[in-house]
């Protein structure tokens, strides 16, 4: 009899919420296709002609609904998945995006808005002014499941008690199979994890966290709050997301998406430096060298060494010269000219006095040599330069290719590019400029010229371009004049968004409508602009396994920050890098200061206890002074060792894989590996994925390096010769702590030579 009960009261609720999910939809639907409509509407009021404030009406608006419709689209997967019934009787329901009914009455709560925080932050000791939270589990447009938490029963009707079902809503989304992306935790955000989400913007907020703590995906979160609630302070300058690697970078590319929002910029160290994308790693002794401050000093000084003197006079042949008011004639002869030592040595001082990048204090050294040249040919010619025409020989000077020649010899004009390149393959560049560092680190440093850039080469390649800059002379002058113009845009900006009565929605400011209306009208996002500006100055920075991160990394992810808003997220017990954090002090202390806050989550969502044991015991052995986190959940099946022989492996790993796929049914399996195993465990197993690829997590099942699976999750995995992992590099156990804590459902240890003293847990297998 209770069986039926609780049967009806279930199809009772879910038919009651179905048919408000429903409506919702319709509402979707109707604001979507008013806004696709809209926006046709303004693609079909022409091109590019039309008067000045017709331009920037059509633009401002195409901009808003193109924003609304992209924000609408990547709702659409569980657009509702909360309700709340407060004290006073009231019911409101939370999603992804806000919508109104046709009365313009609201009917759906944005998750970000300050009236939905109750709907996270409310627990049995203090509900706010709720009595009843329920889950709501869609699929498709369909409710499928609801899970209520009743915090005082006696303040609910009769009829809503009888319709109270379910069961924990974030146990049920834990049991759920990978699917090779990062879902959202929209509807399960925990009290500690809404803490980080809605923590202020000014500063940085590092959230510790251990494995499975959510850490993640409550920075993404945090990312999508911070754009809706600062969105005059980002809207312009945008949010940068920097992820350990592509592959990741695709794991969580859709959950931003899903939470309505698109503006975001995601990309490795080894893409910030805009014409560079390197995947591939330096070894260890390498990034420890590239990664350490005092390549700074390294930079520094390889500039410098290419600001030379000629050891005697500067002597060049040029074409005979004369010398006229007004220009220059060309004579056929040719004649020596030269510049005495001490002159260029006072140009070339000169010129560094400035403190200017080397690429722009060229221009001074180069002016001087110059003037020098025309003065001596004028000597020569026995014929004094006219007040004036100074000038016009220094020009005439510099169309003669000896002269460039010798002057580029003197003070070239370097890209960070050819400045790296060629110092790392020139021994005696190398012994000079990296006098500071010890023969074994320089010989770490040296290597072929043209070889292909690496992660670590990036934050190198960006100190550089702030040393060199650019000998941007006519691209300022262009630029005043651009500014001029801009400035006027700027006021006709303000007042068509007046006009329009945009700007009392605060959907776009009129320095971003002038800056729409200055590329042409292009469509182009804070996004899309930012990433192909290395100087851009982004509102916020988002940095994901952090204590990845070198020293000089951190200055590069520094400079594209200037407010110093960021959200950093990591654990150092999981460091792995050479140069990465041995704590979040050392390495944020010279940026930062007392500028940085720390947030800490403590409770494992995704690993259950069984694995998790096995896992601390390696923490503990590597980093005793680190707090695992605590585990939620049991996972069933007790993670196991496997003992095989080097010929049985490539017979038995095919057959384990199939078997623990066939177990999970759907989801997603890992087998990792040492970094020198990799190749050999990819070709016993070819229908796996194995190159580092974006789309690599579609397939069911990956092989990966321990680096490469950094920050995914996956059902099953496996973990090929464990004492391997713990003997490439110095951070082994770091990693093997990693490999271990991947496993959302079940862990196979497979072994040749018996298993490290760190997982005697799993016996001898």
């Amino acid at each position: 009899m209770e069986r039926r009960a609780s049967s009806s009261a279930r199809t009772e609720a879910l038919r009651a919420e179905q048919s408000y999910v429903s409506m919702l939809y319709e509402r979707l639907d109707a604001v979507r296709e008013r806004a696709e409509t809209a926006l046709r509407h303004e693609h079909g009021r022409g091109g590019p002609g039309g008067t000045h404030q017709a331009r920037l009406e059509r633009d401002v608006s195409a901009h808003e609904h193109a924003r609304r419709l992209a924000q609408l689209s990547g709702v659409e997967r569980g657009l509702c998945f909360g309700r709340v019934d407060d004290v006073e009787g009231d019911t409101y329901y939370i999603g992804r995006v806000g919508l109104r009914d046709a009365r313009d009455e609201l009917v759906l709560i944005d998750w970000r808005a300050p009236a939905a925080r109750p709907f996270y932050t409310a627990t049995p000791s203090d509900p706010g002014p709720l009595v009843r939270r329920r889950h709501l589990h869609t699929r498709g447009r369909t409710v499928v499941g609801l899970d209520d938490e009743v915090f005082d029963l006696a303040r609910m009707s009769e009829p809503d008690r009888r319709t109270l079902v379910g069961e924990a809503a974030l146990m049920a989304a834990l049991r759920r199979g990978r699917t090779g992306r990062m879902g959202d935790v929209v509807a399960t955000i925990q009290a500690e994890q809404d803490q980080v989400i809605r923590s202020g913007l000014a500063g940085a907020l590092v959230v510790q966290g251990g494995p499975g703590t959510g850490k993640t995906v409550a920075a993404l979160h945090r990312a999508a709050y911070l754009l809706y609630a600062h969105r005059r302070t980002l809207e312009r300058r945008g949010v940068l997301v920097v992820g350990p690697n592509a592959m990741f970078l695709r794991y969580i590319g859709q959950v931003l998406p899903s939470l309505g929002e698109t503006d975001v910029v995601l990309t490795t160290v080894g893409e910030l430096y805009p014409g560079v994308r390197a995947t591939a790693a330096d070894e260890p002794r390498t990034a420890l060298v590239k990664g350490d401050t005092r390549m700074v000093e390294v930079v520094r000084a390889a500039v410098r060494d290419r600001q030379r003197v000629p050891d005697g006079d500067l002597s060049v042949w040029v074409p005979t010269k004369t010398s006229v008011r007004g220009g220059v004639e060309v004579v056929v002869e040719r004649m020596e000219l030269s510049v005495g030592h001490a002159a260029c040595e006072r140009a070339r001082d000169r010129a560094r006095a400035v403190r200017g990048p080397h690429n722009v204090a060229r221009k001074l050294f180069v002016d001087s040599v110059l003037s020098a040249l025309a003065l001596d040919e004028a000597r020569r010619l026995d014929r004094p330069l006219e007040e004036g025409d100074l000038h016009y020989a220094r020009q005439a000077l510099w169309q003669t290719r000896e002269v460039r020649e010798a002057l580029d010899l003197l003070w070239p004009y370097l890209t960070p590019q050819r400045l790296l390149s060629e110092l790392f393959a020139d021994d005696a560049a190398l012994r000079s400029a990296a006098a500071s560092l010890s023969p074994a680190e320089r010989e770490a440093l040296a290597r072929p010229a043209g070889s292909p850039w690496t992660v670590e080469d990036v934050p190198l390649l960006d100190e550089a371009a702030d040393l060199l800059g650019e000998d941007d002379a006519e691209a300022r002058a262009a630029e005043r004049a651009a500014a001029r113009e801009r400035d006027e845009a700027e006021l006709y900006a303000r007042e068509v968004l007046h006009i329009s009565g945009v700007a009392e929605m605060e959907i776009m400011d009129a320095g971003a409508l002038a800056d729409r209306h200055d590329d042409g009208g292009d469509a182009l996002t804070t996004a899309q602009r930012a990433e192909r500006d290395r100087l851009w100055a982004y509102g916020h920075v988002i940095v994901d396994e952090a204590q990845e991160l070198s020293a000089m990394a951190w200055r590069t992810i520094m400079r594209r920050v200037p407010a110093r808003s960021l959200t950093i997220v990591g654990d150092v017990a999981q460091t792995s890098a050479a140069a990465g954090a041995q704590s979040w002090g050392a390495m944020l202390d010279p940026h930062l200061k007392d500028r940085w806050r720390e947030a800490r989550l403590l409770v494992n969502y995704r690993t259950p206890a069984e694995i998790m044991e096995v896992a601390v015991d390696v923490l503990r052995s590597v980093a005793p002074d680190q707090e695992p986190p605590i585990s939620v959940r049991d996972g069933g099946a007790p993670p196991r060792a496997m003992r095989v022989t080097r010929a049985e492996l490539r017979r038995l790993l095919p057959k384990l894989v199939r078997s623990e796929l066939a177990e999970i049914g759907e989801g997603r399996l890992a087998v990792l590996t040492a970094d020198t195993r990799h190749g050999e465990i990819a070709a016993t197993l070819p229908e796996a994925a194995s190159a580092l690829t974006a789309d690599a997590l579609d397939s069911p099942s990956v092989v990966l390096t321990v680096t490469q699976a950094k920050g995914l999750e996956f059902d099953v995995v496996v973990i090929v010769e464990p004492g391997e992992i713990l003997a490439q590099s110095p951070k082994g156990g770091q990693d093997l702590y990693v490999a271990i804590t991947r496993a959302t459902r079940r862990l196979t240890v497979v072994h040749q030579d018996g298993l490290p003293p760190v997982l005697s847990r799993l016996g001898a297998g």
